[in-house]
């Protein structure tokens, strides 16, 4: 199942996406938010699906594209998770996942606009492979792991470079800007993705390919992300982990390349649809 929201942003409705259709589920009532992945939304939507089949509506086609989930508590990030973008960026391969935050105020639709920060020179684009979390877990074993997600996402983890590196204290003063989080345009569930080690993912700016990877180069797998970062914050239902990026960032180019207003950024991944952003100056 492919979970959508569409409609006006603050005021999404939640469909799915069957084949190559979108359907309006909002009779199903409520949102894709904590409350819906802990009372075992997925499992009553599915059925709710199954009983209306041929009764749903389909959602118009020029219809806005929402995030496929309601802000979350909290967005969690990994950072320097491929080798070849530890490399690109001059940094050591880490020995243990490094943590950092997004602000949930930066979360929006895969096709809205990224906005360059006041003051920014140095805005920059990621694409990440990202897991939605469906159950309150708290200390869980990297065997248990997958247990406890919901299913997965594309998220462009936008970064100010300058902000994130040159201004002092953590990562996350970089990452958390209004607009700095595109995700989606679907949340797909875990038993649509026959071998989550092996999902290719892209990106590219002004339609040249700058990023071209595949999880199975991660150096720490989903099962070992959910369960370590489990072990320092309790996650929560709907709650999002993005697992890092691979080489091409803008960061890494000699001489660094970075987001202007009018550029246009592509992403995209197996199972987990394709987004476009166009990048626009602060206002």
């Amino acid at each position: 199942m492919q979970l959508i929201r569409f409609g006006e942003a603050g005021n999404e409705k939640i469909g799915v996406k069957v084949g190559e259709k979108n359907y309006d589920v909002s009779a199903f009532g409520g949102d894709y938010n904590e409350q819906f992945f802990a009372e075992n939304g997925l499992s009553k939507l599915a059925q709710f699906v199954q009983d209306n089949e041929g009764k749903l509506a389909e959602v118009p086609a020029d219809a806005r594209i929402g995030a496929p989930i309601a802000r979350p508590s909290k967005i969690v990030c990994i950072g320097l998770n491929y080798k070849d973008h530890a490399e690109e960026t001059g940094a050591a391969i880490p020995a243990e996942p490094i943590i950092f935050m997004k602000s949930t105020t930066s979360l929006v639709g895969p096709f809205d606009q990224v906005m360059i920060p006041k003051n920014s020179e140095k805005t920059d684009w990621e694409v990440e492979f990202g897991i939605v979390v469906e159950k309150k877990a708290s200390y869980v074993s990297e065997a248990d792991a997958l247990d406890y997600v919901a299913g997965y996402v594309l998220h462009n983890d936008v970064s100010e470079r300058e902000y994130q590196l040159e201004r002092g204290g953590t990562w996350d003063k970089g990452k958390g800007c209004d607009t700095f989080a595109p995700i989606g345009p679907v949340l797909t569930t875990k038993e649509e993705i026959p071998d989550i080690n092996n999902v290719r993912l892209w990106l590219k700016v002004n339609g040249k390919t700058y990023q071209d990877g595949n999880t199975k180069n991660l150096i720490f797998n989903v099962p070992f992300i959910v369960s370590y970062v489990s072990q320092f914050m309790t996650l929560l239902p709907g709650d999002v982990i993005s697992t890092g990026t691979p080489a091409g960032v803008g960061l890494g180019f000699n001489p660094p390349i970075y987001l202007k207003a009018g550029d246009v950024i592509e992403l995209g991944a197996d199972y987990l649809g394709e987004s476009r952003q166009e990048v626009i100056a602060y206002r």
